[in-house]
């Protein structure tokens, strides 16, 4: 299965063909999922003794498979935080699982690694954090949230009245999952400020001084977020910089969605006080443009993170060695082995240049400006909130959260659009409302507006 006949070359010329096909449309079917047991009638058993011949099973992957997945890059896909990779973004994505480099160590990996440390010095330059910081390449946003976190647990640990504590951390209820799901990974307790609106100063100090004695000497810190899933919300940053400050509290951003903005001028200002974080999470894949997976940890001082995740081994010991000096991203976050997730990335940027990932993350924020301009027009919809970043949550009036389920997969089943709906807290409880995430610049005002004329 190693041989190079004429099957394998035939066979790859069939990839590149596919390839080239799918990253020229900039409209692909919406495809929608089936039931296990529906694909499995209709594709039969694949991994099978003798296999079933690459052509037999590309095909299987192109008539149906293929059609049973949501295309991340659909302009009419607004849900969740979708994505849209440049086609030089992709096609190197191709060139970087061709060239078989592994990205761990500087000994294997030097030149990739070269090119993914450029991406992330321009990273580094947006988020404005001072020299030696510096990051690495992830899986996405629930890594590099682990990998900060270990190193923020770790740190906290050094003091030896903290060794074999549970530490605990402090975010808010508008806070990703992944914090709440990465703490009970490294089982650490979590405590929630109360406001899915930004967290601020004032609230943090309030809700520190409530905590117990056991609790505050325990709390090794605090998560700020650079951009909500829910709805594009960001934290008071410079006024959580200055309580962890106070409290000598290690100090997370989370900004794996709306890190991306960073390259926008228009919106940086908002994020003022994040150059003065630990660590910060942003996620590549989502808002500036990569393909899945890349996400990045930035580290004010890299040597905190060195310290938490260097891996010892014998057979590691030659990567330490002088002749092999250099950059190892694995000393940096959870994982040992590793793809060069920030190849695709470098590519990208070098050959557009960094003014056009500007112009394409501000076409999300103006996207979302248009929506809400249309729902406020619109006299069967109306806006939640002003939209933040490139999110809006609106309501469709007189609407229950099974209306909004109803319309949702009525517009997926017949190919149109995927718009999910979210909740938002109303008062004491939580109200079912409908959300638009802009990321992809080829969607249209039309778009927006067919979207809201299915609500009519």
């Amino acid at each position: 299965m190693h041989d190079i006949d004429i099957d394998m070359v035939e066979m790859t010329l069939d990839v590149v063909k596919y390839a080239i096909n799918r990253i020229t449309q900039t409209n692909p079917e919406l495809g929608k999922p089936k039931t296990e047991s529906e694909l499995r009638k209709l594709v039969g058993e694949t991994v099978t003794n003798s296999g079933i011949g690459g052509e037999k099973a590309f095909e299987l992957f192109r008539q149906v498979l293929v059609k049973a997945t949501v295309p991340i890059d659909h302009p009419r896909h607004l849900a969740f935080v979708p994505a849209a990779p440049t086609r030089a973004a992709i096609l190197f994505d191709l060139v970087t699982s061709a060239s078989s480099i592994h990205g761990a160590y500087w000994m294997e990996g030097a030149g990739g690694i070269f090119c993914e440390n450029e991406a992330m010095k321009w990273l580094v330059s947006l988020t404005g954090m001072p020299e030696p910081a510096f990051g690495v390449f992830t899986s996405g946003g629930t890594a590099a949230n682990l990998s900060a976190i270990v190193t923020a647990r770790e740190k906290w640990r050094k003091n030896p009245k903290n060794i074999n504590q549970k530490g605990l951390l402090i975010t808010s209820i508008g806070a990703h999952s992944s914090i709440k799901a990465m703490a009970k990974v490294i089982d650490a307790d979590v405590v929630l400020v109360p406001s899915e609106d930004a967290m601020n100063e004032p609230q943090l100090e309030h809700f520190y001084q409530n905590l117990t004695a056991s609790q505050k000497n325990r709390v090794f810190a605090v998560v700020g977020t650079g951009g909500t899933t829910n709805a594009g919300i960001i934290d008071d940053l410079e006024g959580i910089a200055n309580f962890c400050s106070s409290h000598s509290i290690w100090f997370h951003v989370d900004a794996a969605y709306g890190g991306g903005a960073l390259a926008s001028k228009s919106v940086r200002h908002l994020f003022k006080g994040i150059e003065r974080a630990d660590s910060v999470t942003i996620d590549p894949h989502k808002w500036l443009f990569s393909p899945y997976d890349c996400g990045a940890v930035l580290y004010k001082n890299p040597e905190e993170a060195k310290e938490a995740h260097a891996q010892e081994g014998s057979y590691l010991e030659i990567f330490k060695d002088e002749g092999a000096h250099g950059f190892n991203p694995s000393d940096y976050q959870i994982q040992l082995t590793r793809r060069l997730r920030g190849l695709p990335l470098w590519f990208s940027l070098a050959t557009h240049g960094t003014e056009k990932y500007e112009w394409a993350v501000e076409q999300g924020i103006k996207l979302a400006k248009i929506a809400g301009e249309l729902i406020e027009q619109n006299p069967v919809t109306e806006l939640v909130r002003e939209p933040s970043l490139s999110c809006v949550l609106y309501r469709r009036i007189g609407w229950s959260a099974e209306d909004y389920r109803n319309w949702t997969y009525r517009n997926h089943e017949t190919g149109f659009a995927l718009v999910t709906p979210t909740k938002w807290k109303s008062g004491d409880g939580y109200e079912t409302v409908s959300r638009f995430c802009f990321i992809n610049p080829d969607t249209t005002k039309n778009d927006i507006e067919e979207i809201l004329k299915s609500m009519e």
